[in-house]
């Protein structure tokens, strides 16, 4: 209703330097709706994944999720969109009296970076560290673009195989394998991805050394806290066009205010109001 207050949040760890309640914040003024979205953090409240999304589930509209706990949330919601469903991840969920309902706007703000960025230009073929929930929609927002082969390198190889199965069966034209060493996997790759935690904020360094990286095209990093990472650092260095993690972050939280709100909102003014403040 008109001059309801709504109320969101953000469940996740590490997410004190998450620009997400900013970009709702600001949206929700934008949109002349009062919004309240809070940062959920399962350790500083004293609580489980579980028990904060199930307190979230009586007392708010939505939430968003972040790592560590996408996959996880994905088995608590329904599904409606069957290709969502196949990524087993969800980042935005809506809490109805009846159900919660799960979406990735992670895997739709990836497209939508790629082609701010990279106009119409197809990805190639890719190299993706990291498989992890995030990792999941970029990897199947790749397929969607069109890319052409995938190489996948997670410190945990099972996961990463579970992906490559998943992907061969939705993107039978994609060539998808499964390698040990990201260093050899990006001989030859068009892309290069970060989807791992590496370079946020508590977390440095990066999963590729630039020397790795000459000869590629392009290059994205999932993280957006900082912007400059230093894998997009080297990237940059080595004449890769970069593809930023605030382009995900944008791109997610305008399609998760529009799942929250039922509204649209004027992209360029947010992005201005975002980098003012």
């Amino acid at each position: 209703m008109p001059g309801d207050t709504l109320r969101l949040g953000l469940i996740g760890d590490n997410i004190r330097a998450s620009r997400s309640p900013l970009l709702h914040r600001i949206a929700g003024e934008m949109l002349g709706i009062p919004t309240v979205y809070d940062s959920l953090i399962p350790a500083e409240l004293g609580r489980d994944f579980d028990a904060v999304f199930a307190d979230c589930a009586t007392t708010r509209a939505g939430i968003n999720v972040t790592y560590p706990y996408k996959e996880v949330a994905a088995r608590k919601v329904t599904v409606d969109d069957p290709l969502v469903r196949g990524i087993g991840a969800v980042n935005t969920v809506l809490f109805a009296a009846d159900r919660a309902k799960g979406h990735n706007t992670d895997f739709t703000g990836f497209k939508a970076a790629h082609a701010r960025v990279r106009g119409a230009v197809a990805p190639g073929r890719v190299l993706m560290i990291g498989t992890g929930g995030v990792g999941r929609a970029v990897a199947f927002g790749l397929a969607g673009l069109g890319a052409t082969a995938l190489r996948l390198v997670d410190r945990d190889r099972a996961k990463a195989e579970t992906l490559a199965a998943e992907l061969r069966a939705a993107a039978p034209a994609m060539m998808v394998e499964v390698a040990g060493d990201a260093e050899a996997a990006a001989r030859g790759c068009d892309g290069l991805i970060n989807c791992t935690p590496l370079g946020m904020v508590g977390y440095p360094g990066t999963p590729l050394p630039r020397a790795a990286m000459a000869g590629a095209a392009w290059a994205f990093d999932a993280v957006y806290t900082p912007e400059d990472t230093q894998f997009l650092t080297d990237a940059a260095a080595e004449g890769l066009q970069i593809i930023s993690g605030w382009e995900l972050y944008f791109y997610q939280g305008v399609h998760a205010s529009r799942l929250f709100t039922g509204r649209s909102l004027d992209e360029d003014a947010l992005r201005a109001r975002l980098r003012k403040d």
